[in-house]
């Protein structure tokens, strides 16, 4: 039995007893029976019609990936100018209903109205004619009767011999033309209809289902013989461009094209190493949104969701990702309707919420360019992830069903996210959480420093700093825990604080530092060696501060009064 989109090549498929042959003889090269009227028992007839305008194929004058996509998206244009795909009549001794076959590169005719190779073997005017209308195209997947009637003019026609116990092993579309049951599916010739920019491309898929070998190696040519191959849906070429494609040095053009490919080429699973080769490589790219923030917000659609999927995104926090997201979608798309659009089918189950911090949230629920269910769903979601225990964070993080969203993974965040609970009796205080992993406080070593998110307190923002510094004396290298004030406003507050740890020993956070200083903006106030050890001993396997490899750091925050004036 074969599975929808198999390849009988394929030891992986089940196969009827009809092509069993084929099993026994998978690594077998046929390409001395290509084309060869000894080994073959059909004819295949390739009607070459002219391209629509602006339309090349890798070896017609497309030089590079730029010209390729231009010309590929000038396709575009003019099939919206001409969505009709022709019938058309053949002479009398040689009668046949053949259907244009929508061209690779058309986005519009090929995704939206899922339209695929169409063929149709030798047969009487009328009876092809009456089954067209009764049971659709039974020869090929579309059955669209609407069709206009065209004669498009023929520029040439290509006989080509073939056996159809290898094309139908290879080509799903083969298989269902030959195999369907009907009584045309018996007869000798077989008749396709392309555009001159496929020719190239289908002569050289059809030589791979013979002989597992493609002679293009340039990336516009594979991408020519990738389209070719979904439309006539031979997975083992899909699979076998998608390897040779990624080995071509990829560049931000080349990944961005293959980003744009029409969406039921991006879901196929034969082509999916080479998607998330391209995702990969535009993540790295734009890894740091911080320095390059611009060219960011210069990319398509398609750059921009590969670069906010990405787990090692490196900013400041889940915030500033948040407002790229919105600028990005009001720079390309200025009209509301259009960009609410946008975020809620594309963008916004690749922000994570959960990881913002609450004042921002409180600006989600506001935001216009949401729909207000979606706003107070995402920021419950968010609040109730926040209030659960790590552990808890943790397993909800393994479990993400969802793998594009991993809306409850954390990313690379310069500043690391904290808990905070505010109080405002009987003084104002709040007590902040941060969670540090070994490996984050290894790199810290020699002299390093990591900060935590903004919190306020007061109207005033503060954050915490982790570093590795030497203690008093110079000695050596031990674990610091700073307290610093924002610089913002010209007030000054006097803040009683308290460190914190969490000990393997106790179970418990246990005091480790406590202290008054009065903040002016820019100041920071802490303990050099928190834990009165040194490095080596407090970052061990063995240290009695990493609990299943996290150190847990708490902060109390309690402002007994302020001045307005320093």
């Amino acid at each position: 039995m074969i599975l929808p989109g198999a390849d009988l090549f394929d030891p992986r498929i089940d196969m009827d007893s009809d092509f069993s042959f084929v099993e026994s003889r998978l690594d077998h090269d046929f390409s001395f029976a290509f084309n060869d009227s000894n080994f073959s028992d059909r004819v295949l007839r390739i009607e070459i019609v002219a391209d629509l305008p602006y339309v090349k194929s890798a070896g017609d004058g497309c030089s590079s990936i730029t010209e390729w996509t231009r010309n590929r998206k000038r396709r575009r244009e003019d099939v919206k100018k001409d969505k009709a795909v022709e019938i058309v009549g053949q002479s009398e001794e040689d009668q046949a209903l053949t259907c244009n076959i929508p061209d690779p590169n058309d986005t519009v005719a090929y995704e939206n109205q899922d339209l695929e190779a169409v063929a149709m073997v030798e047969g009487s005017p009328t009876d092809a004619q009456l089954d067209f209308h009764e049971r659709g195209d039974a020869a090929g997947p579309s059955s669209d009767s609407s069709w206009s009637m065209d004669c498009s003019t023929v520029l040439r026609v290509k006989s080509i011999h073939i056996s159809s116990a290898i094309l139908a092993a290879k080509s799903l579309y083969f298989h269902e033309l030959f195999l369907n049951g009907i009584k045309e599916s018996a007869q000798r010739d077989v008749t396709i209809r392309i555009h001159a920019a496929e020719e190239e491309a289908l002569m050289d898929l059809l030589n791979f289902m013979y002989s597992n070998n493609l002679s293009a190696n340039q990336a516009t040519a594979l991408l020519d013989v990738l389209l070719a191959a979904h439309k006539f849906k031979v997975a083992s070429c899909m699979r076998y461009c998608s390897k040779l494609l990624r080995k071509i040095p990829m560049t931000c053009e080349s990944a961005l094209l293959y980003l744009d490919l029409p969406s039921s080429i991006l879901m196929a699973e034969a082509a999916q190493p080479l998607m998330d080769s391209a995702k990969k490589f535009l993540a790295v790219k734009y890894k740091d949104i911080s320095k390059i923030q611009e060219e960011v917000l210069k990319l398509p659609l398609a750059g921009i969701e590969a670069v906010l999927s990405s787990d090692d995104l490196q900013a400041a926090s889940e915030d500033t990702i948040y407002d790229l997201a919105l600028k990005w979608a009001h720079t390309h798309y200025p009209k509301l309707v259009e960009r609410k659009e946008v975020l809620a089918k594309r963008l916004v189950h690749l922000i994570r919420f959960p990881y913002m911090t609450c004042r921002k949230l409180k600006k989600v629920l506001n935001c216009n360019d949401f729909h207000p269910e979606f706003a107070s769903k995402a920021v419950l979601e968010a609040l109730f992830f926040k209030a659960e225990t790590p552990h808890r964070q943790r397993a909800l993080a393994v479990d993400e069903p969802n793998a594009v969203s991993r809306r409850f993974i954390e990313r690379a965040y310069k500043y690391r996210p904290v808990k905070v609970v505010d109080f405002e009796l009987p003084h104002q205080q709040c007590v902040v959480y941060l969670d540090l992993k070994r490996g984050e406080c290894a790199l810290l070593f020699p002299t390093g420093r990591v900060y935590s998110q903004a919190f306020h307190l007061g109207g005033q923002g503060f954050f915490l700093s982790a570093h590795c510094n030497m203690d008093q004396q110079g000695t050596y290298h031990c674990f610091g825990l700073f307290l610093g004030m924002q610089e913002k406003g010209s007030a000054s507050f006097a803040v009683d604080y308290e460190f914190a740890a969490r000990s393997k020993s106790t179970e418990g956070y246990v005091s480790k530092y406590k202290g008054n200083y009065t903040f002016t903006g820019g100041k920071a106030v802490g303990y050099r060696n928190l834990f009165g050890v040194q490095w080596q001993a407090f970052i061990q396997d063995d240290s009695n501060y990493f609990m299943n490899g996290i150190l847990h750091l708490r902060a109390e925050l309690t402002i007994r009064h302020f001045d307005l004036a320093r």
